[in-house]
């Protein structure tokens, strides 16, 4: 606003502000004193203003002032019109969801203008302080879900009004929404993986996993070295691996796989596939009183396997009989019948094809019986038969009467078979669900003893992962069926043929009485004492006359043999196997009571004539020494060995070759010969037999240059890897935490002197308890390692596996 106003002096303004349409009473603006003056329109309303004019002439006589007042002028000041809040119709709610999966928020809003959006993210459950989202400006958001965890989101929804005259935007702010992201859950760890090789193949079975949808297959040439490309694919819990070269060990292991991605690896499994062996040849047969001696040369070639026996077809008749070396001589035959005989030998992979017939030779009746030699296998039982109906099954422990007793006499021996009832067996499986434990007690003093399946129920035993037991008064054996396996024992006997016809029998017997002789006269020549009688174990499977005998395991498998009463069970030292060659090995044994009775119970990974023995061992070298104690339970039970003087020499280094034997004695493994493993390895050396069953049973690895080098001291690193895949095999290294090498290996300052390679297997020793530092932060990984600690970290793994107290 401004005036204009003349004088004939000076003049001077001061403006008013009044409330009503007024020059009087008005309020004088405090600095409005030019001729303009620019009201405030802050605040809408309606104020009147006027400004008084006043002439000011000093030489004036009189009043020399003199005023004028101007008009009053309104000032209206309307009201600014801004933009209206938007209305929230829908708030975004909370979303959980797995990895990899949508998580979309959205939100409905209403407003009488343009809306606008702008997403936040926060990392509390608030709608304040968020980060904006660059690009999330729509109506809706799909949040990240790549990785685990919760983050919440909000939205400010901005209503837009250019027509507006006051503020032309304006804002609403979303509730916080949370989404939950879960980590995928990859499924379980498949366990029990065995692998069984045939002819240019081999057949893996394992457990199923938990929320497993398929698995991987992963196949190596070394233990461990596993690309990241599975060789096959499969939805079920078993599958055949073809197409591989007899005679090479493969290395297995298997993966689950799911919605959470791959599972750790199973266990680790191997076998070498092998041929089966050509046939036997030079069959000849003499005649005997009721019986003939056939008489064989062993084949040329035996397939890459041991041959673990040889079966002989009687004609006429096609009956079948086994035994382990030429000759043999089949008994039951019938004086002044015609006999022909063909011989196939057996291993790992099946039975070869059948030699060449023999001459033809008829029995007569005499006094006098024609060859001697080889286990034999009765054609046909010679004594009645008596039969039995409702024998007791355990089942978890439930008596169920759904067995068949059958007693007869073979081969002069008393004889006492339990069948089990398919139907009942399996109905009872489906009522306790996996992992039962089916047992046969047997009260019969027989002296073999039989509990019998069929392959179906076998099958079935496996799809619940089920334990099955012979109970004897004499002993007991329990195998988990997964180690006999359907598929393996029908490939044996012919693949086409329905398990429905696959008799299983697992035995418990007393030797034969040249057995017993074998057991004596071993004994006594490794100046044993037996403490219980010897016994014997073995699993066959049979189709009509043919008969296939399983002799290896994959896993320890348990029996347990009674200690007689007035023997005392502190004067057991370990039980031992016979061979029929009247070869002596330890098998790792504890004493254990039940119910009042003492038993041995042994694990072994083999099929044999058991012995428990006392041989109490101490050495004379380490009365004083800190492993005193583990090395004299060493020596009693064979694993290890002194000087002709009686003297163990505990602190000098141990070598490669020593350390390979006490591994393989300490397992209790049998000991195989075969081609040569490694280039400075000859079969005349003592250790040959060790070496090589240690690396049958991938236990050990040779130099790159094809050597074992047997005569090098062995470093404590080099000790630490053959004793984690010895923990392998007794299935200890399948129960350890899950936890990083490095962090194991934390409070080692040395420990990185350790070779890559090795680092795995070193924390492995010292996660379980078996190896220790020299000291608190001390390794020594290339340390050598003394006989008196191998004595001691060999007993620990035996204690730490559970095979021994």
């Amino acid at each position: 606003m401004s005036i204009a106003a003349s004088g004939d002096a000076t003049l001077s303004y001061q403006w008013y502000s009044n409330s009503t349409n007024s020059t009087v009473g008005g309020t004088p603006i405090g600095g409005a004193t030019s001729t303009s003056y620019s009201a405030p329109t802050s605040s809408a309303g309606t104020t009147y203003y006027y400004v008084v004019v006043t002439n000011t002439d000093s030489s004036a006589t009189g009043n020399q002032t003199a005023t004028a007042t101007s008009n009053v002028a309104t000032v209206t000041v309307n009201a600014l019109t801004n933009a209206s809040t938007p209305t929230i119709d829908t708030e975004p709610t909370d979303k959980t969801v797995n990895v990899g999966d949508s998580a979309n928020l959205s939100i409905a809003a209403s407003g009488d203008a343009i809306l606008s959006y702008q997403w936040y993210s926060n990392s509390t459950n608030s709608n304040v302080g968020g980060t904006p989202i660059g690009g999330a400006t729509s109506a809706s958001y799909s949040a990240p879900t790549s990785s685990a965890g919760s983050t919440y989101y909000y939205v400010v929804i901005t209503n837009t009004d250019s027509s507006a005259t006051g503020n032309q935007a304006a804002t609403v702010t979303s509730n916080a929404a949370g989404v939950t992201v879960n980590a995928l859950i990859a499924p379980d760890q498949p366990q029990n993986l065995v692998v069984l090789g045939g002819d240019q193949q081999v057949t893996l079975n394992w457990s199923p996993s938990a929320g497993a949808s398929y698995y991987d297959i992963f196949i190596a040439n070394a233990s461990g070295q596993y690309s990241n490309t599975p060789i096959a694919t499969v939805t079920g819990t078993s599958t055949i691996v073809q197409n591989l070269s007899n005679g090479t060990a493969y290395y297995f292991v298997v993966k689950a796989g799911g919605t959470g991605g791959l599972s750790l690896p199973s266990n680790e499994a191997s076998t070498t596939p092998a041929t089966v062996a050509t046939a036997p040849t030079n069959v000849t047969a003499a005649a005997g009183n009721g019986q003939a001696t056939v008489s064989f040369t062993a084949p040329a070639d035996n397939g890459g396997s041991l041959i673990t026996a040889y079966q002989i077809t009687v004609s006429p008749g096609n009956a079948t009989v086994t035994g382990t070396a030429s000759p043999i001589t089949i008994t039951g035959l019938t004086n002044g019948t015609s006999y022909t005989f063909t011989v196939k030998a057996l291993n790992a992979a099946g039975e070869s094809t059948a030699s060449t017939v023999s001459n033809a030779v008829t029995p007569f009746t005499s006094t006098s019986n024609s060859g001697s030699g080889g286990s034999s296998t009765a054609v046909q039982p010679t004594d009645s038969t008596t039969t039995r109906n409702g024998v007791e099954v355990w089942i978890n422990g439930k008596v169920e009467n759904i067995g068949t007793s059958i007693t007869s006499i073979i081969n002069n021996r008393s004889t006492t078979t339990i069948i089990v009832d398919q139907k009942s067996l399996e109905q009872k499986l489906a009522e306790e669900g996996k992992f039962a434990v089916v047992t046969i007690p047997v009260s019969s003093q027989s002296d073999v003893i039989i509990g019998e399946i069929n392959g179906q129920m076998l099958k079935t035993m496996e799809d619940y992962q089920a334990t099955l037991e012979i109970r004897t008064d004499r002993a007991s054996y329990k195998i988990p069926v997964l180690q006999i396996n359907s598929s393996f024992v029908s490939a044996q006997l012919g693949n086409a043929l329905s398990l429905q016809d696959i008799k299983i029998q697992i035995t418990i017997s007393t030797p034969t009485a040249d057995m017993k002789n074998v057991v004596n006269n071993a004994v006594a020549k490794e100046g044993l004492t037996l403490a219980a009688p010897a016994i014997e174990f073995t699993v066959k499977g049979i189709y009509g006359n043919k008969a296939f005998e399983l002799t290896k395991f994959n896993t320890y498998v348990q029996r347990s043999i009674a200690i007689p009463s007035g023997i005392d069970p502190n004067k057991i030292t370990t039980g031992v196997v016979v061979e029929p060659d009247g070869t002596v090995r330890h098998v790792p044994t504890k004493v254990v009571q039940e119910n009042g009775t003492y038993f041995a119970q042994v694990n072994s990974l083999t099929n044999s004539t058991y012995a428990i023995v006392w041989y109490p061992f101490e050495f004379s070298d380490v009365t004083q020494h800190w492993a005193k104690k583990a090395v004299n339970d060493m020596g009693s039970r064979m694993i290890i060995e002194g000087n002709e003087n009686g003297l163990f020499n505990p602190n000098r280094d141990i070598t490669r070759a020593e350390f390979a034997a006490v591994i393989v004695r300490g397992l209790g493994l049998r000991l195989e010969n075969g081609t040569a493993s490694f280039s400075d390895v000859s079969a005349s050396d003592w250790y040959s037999s060790a070496i090589h069953t240690a690396y049958a049973y991938h236990l050990i690895d040779g130099f790159e240059d094809g050597t074992f080098r047997p005569n090098d001291k062995i470093t404590r690193e080099q000790a630490m890897v053959i004793i984690a895949k010895a923990m392998t095999l007794t299935n200890l290294k399948a129960q350890l935490a899950n936890e990083a090498a490095a962090q194991t290996l934390l409070p080692y300052k040395d420990a990185a002197n350790a070779a890559e390679w090795a680092k795995n297997g070193i924390a492995d020793s010292v996660l379980a308890g078996i190896v220790t530092g020299r000291t608190s932060t001390e390794l020594a990984p290339k340390a050598f390692i003394t006989r008196a600690e191998v004595a001691a970290i060999m007993q620990r793994l035996l204690q730490k596996s559970n095979l021994i107290q």
